[in-house]
């Protein structure tokens, strides 16, 4: 995604908030902050080591099937008879291979190969969910710093209101319940100051966790909101999301998995085959012509009857299947009702960005004719309140409609699976 950089002005700002010079700040675009997380963040990096969990019960499975060689050696001393004592050893080396196992060890090994897939798309899944959470916080912050704006030039504009309402109460051209009333507008508007820079404080601390900062070190956000219209309807969007949720794929092969589960719990009813060889000696390092034993075997074993266990691990076997069928389900339902909302919100929230812009001009126009016309004695306390009012909503309307738009567009993108260019290997 391509962001517009904030003009000075905006990494002033947040020098200021942050409590130190612009020369000791941290500058922080959106896609740094994105890339640090990625690298940093605990979640990121346990869901990753999943791979390496899965790739090792794929070497399992896969060392069940081939050659398992063994070697013993015994040391013993004995006394006999004669009160002597006696030396002797015996040594043995022996290898076995499953001949045939009902299926149950390819199936072992087909799964295992499932579950490294499954690994795989569970990082990348968790990648672009981490994205979109350090997306939401870090417009979390932007919103509330321009709010911060918003609300120091309320306080501004309530302070220069009580000086010129005090002017005129001296004067005596307006009377005491017009000075109590600015003063409480001011300390009101003060209120929600104190509460904005505290919002701006807390976003701003979840944007540091996310991507593992120091939480004293002073950070100035360089990226702001860029409109960049999304293209495409709902259906496109659900269609893309069905063939590239990470998740989604994830459980079609996790009942993949189950689907051999059933296939491996009904290989005991069938026999199993292994070759053995084996090599023996005694009394020596080596093996020669005079002191050697060498076998070779098949074995074939086969459960005749074992009181219902066998059966009792199919049916198991078939619940886990209906509810991975069940999950699959689910979870396509889940992303179909996320896709809508986000996709629906999104389109809200655009649609107010385009009408509230028109209004914050309105609103002050409308300020400025209710400032002037109580100045000249014609207008009421209450008409500055409500001009006031009205110009602080429409500000916070047009700030708040422009981040919802971007994160919703950031929520939708995650939910239709769009893939994070990233490389982590």
């Amino acid at each position: 995604m391509k962001i517009k950089s904030l003009v000075l002005g905006g990494v002033l700002t947040g020098c200021l908030l942050a409590g130190s010079s612009m020369g000791s700040c941290m500058e922080l675009s959106l896609e740094n902050a994105v890339e640090l997380a990625l690298k940093n963040n605990p979640d990121v990096l346990i869901t990753q080591l999943g791979e390496e969990t899965a790739r090792a019960s794929l070497r399992q499975a896969r060392g069940k099937n081939s050659f398992s060689w063994k070697a013993s050696s015994t040391f013993s001393r004995s006394e006999s008879d004669s009160k002597d004592w006696e030396n002797g050893n015996s040594n043995k080396l022996s290898v076995s291979l499953p001949l045939y196992s009902g299926g149950a060890n390819q199936n072992g090994i087909r799964s295992g190969e499932l579950g490294v897939d499954i690994a795989r798309l569970e990082t990348e899944r968790k990648w672009e969910t981490t994205r979109l959470a350090v997306i939401q916080a870090y417009y979390d912050t932007l919103e509330a710093q321009k709010k911060i704006a918003v609300y120091q030039d309320t306080v501004d504009k309530y302070q220069q209101h009580l000086t010129n309402v005090e002017q005129l109460y001296g004067a005596g051209s307006k009377a005491k319940i017009d000075v109590l009333r600015s003063q409480v507008e001011l300390s009101n508007a003060q209120q929600e100051l104190i509460k904005g820079k505290n919002t701006y404080d807390n976003n701003l601390s979840t944007l540091r966790n996310l991507i593992c900062t120091d939480s004293g070190e002073p950070l100035v956000l360089t990226d702001d909101f860029a409109y960049l219209p999304f293209e495409g309807g709902v259906d496109e969007c659900l269609t893309y999301a069905m063939e590239n949720r990470k998740d989604l794929l994830a459980d079609g092969y996790k009942l993949q998995q189950k689907e051999l589960a059933v296939s491996t719990a009904r290989a005991d009813y069938a026999p199993t085959v292994d070759l053995s060889l084996g090599a023996g000696w005694s009394k020596q390092v080596l093996p020669d012509g005079d002191n050697h034993e060498y076998s070779a075997s098949i074995g074939v074993s086969w459960n005749i009857f074992d009181s219902g266990i066998t059966q009792g691990k199919v049916d198991a076997a078939q619940a886990e299947l209906k509810i991975a069928r069940a999950t699959l389900a689910r979870d396509k339902n889940d992303v179909d009702l996320a896709v809508r909302k986000d996709y629906n919100s999104m389109r809200e929230a655009e649609e107010r960005f385009n009408s509230t812009q028109a209004a914050v001009k309105q609103a002050e126009e409308d300020f400025f004719i209710a400032q002037e016309k109580y100045k000249a004695g014609e207008g009421i306390m209450l008409d500055i309140i409500d001009a006031q009012e009205a110009l602080s909503t429409a500000r916070h309307n047009y700030i708040s409609a422009q981040y919802d738009y971007a994160r919703y567009k950031a929520a939708l993108e995650s939910d239709m699976g769009m893939a994070v260019e990233y490389a982590l290997r």
